[in-house]
């Protein structure tokens, strides 16, 4: 199934095409890479409305070329959140806002089940835009798991941006699995559980994560700390050559095994392009949810 994230008001993608893709953040327009988009452009006039442009250097990462004087950061809202915008020296802005669609799905179930005081835990956190989005749609407490210090201070920022500062949101410096290790002997439990692991990646302790790898044991981990009345388990992945099919497969025989009470739906997410009839693939998800 392809989930197509349509939802935005501060966010478009204006054009994709030959290994770009055009953005509007707010107000702002911003040009960066994406290796999905191979077809040809029709309209490069349209290009030349970039304010800033990421080109890639050969021996890796790349820099942004400014076309116009920008501030250090900016803010974009999403229905009630606010989320702190900014160009990195890695292409990213600090949002992937094809997730919103997984905030939807996720924070519809969190208000339909308020009364159990459920818990959450994400883990590859990031800078926070599932974190808010569960906090927001009422859980009752929130835990953002994520190795890199600076991404949790933007994600604190975030919070503060968004006016959550009144809810239980953990922010915890860490190596997932160390996290998880933890939280199992602690005897602690998550009603839902999120996880946006990336392809490779360090702990903070230099600990070596790769995706192909890794992943099962992780799961595996997370079952361990999933509620007995779970109510979604949902994984993101951006890991090239890695299909919604094998993500299908690996959810049947770890998580439905476990909790056979749920469904699995698995797929792509996808940002309509604006100036093409096309749908920009952003991504494999696979989610498991309570069936009530």
């Amino acid at each position: 199934m392809i989930q197509i994230t349509n939802t935005w008001k501060d966010y478009e993608l204006i054009d994709a095409g030959e290994g770009d893709k055009l953005e509007r953040w707010g107000n702002i327009i911003l040009h960066r890479p994406d290796p999905q988009a191979i077809w040809p452009i029709e309209n490069h006039a349209l290009w030349n409305k970039a304010d800033a442009v990421y080109h890639r250097s050969r021996s890796g990462g790349g820099q942004w070329e400014y076309k116009h004087s920008l501030p250090e950061y900016w803010t974009i809202d999403y229905r009630e959140l606010t989320f702190r915008v900014s160009p990195t020296g890695f292409k990213h802005t600090g949002l992937f806002p094809e997730q919103a669609v997984n905030w939807d799905w996720m924070q519809s179930l969190i208000r339909s089940h308020k009364d159990e005081n459920l818990r959450i835990l994400n883990l590859f956190a990031y800078t926070g835009g599932a974190t808010m989005a569960c906090a927001s749609a009422g859980a009752a407490e929130v835990v953002h798991v994520d190795a890199s210090k600076g991404m949790v201070n933007w994600a604190k920022e975030n919070r503060d941006l968004s006016h959550l500062e009144d809810h239980t949101i953990r922010f915890i410096v860490d190596d997932v699995l160390k996290f998880v290790e933890r939280e199992k002997r602690r005897g602690h439990t998550y009603h839902g559980i999120i996880m946006d692991p990336p392809s490779y990646g360090r702990g903070p302790n230099g600990e070596m994560w790769k995706f192909e790898k890794e992943i099962t044991v992780l799961i595996d981990k997370c079952l361990d700390i999933f509620d007995e009345n779970g109510l979604f388990f949902l994984i993101n992945s951006y890991t090239t050559g890695f299909s919604s099919l094998v993500l299908d497969d690996l959810m049947k025989v770890t998580i439905l095994k476990n909790y056979p009470h749920g469904k699995i739906e698995t797929g792509e997410v996808a940002l309509p392009i604006r100036e093409r009839e096309l749908l920009l693939p952003c991504g494999i998800y696979g989610r498991w949810e309570r069936n009530d």
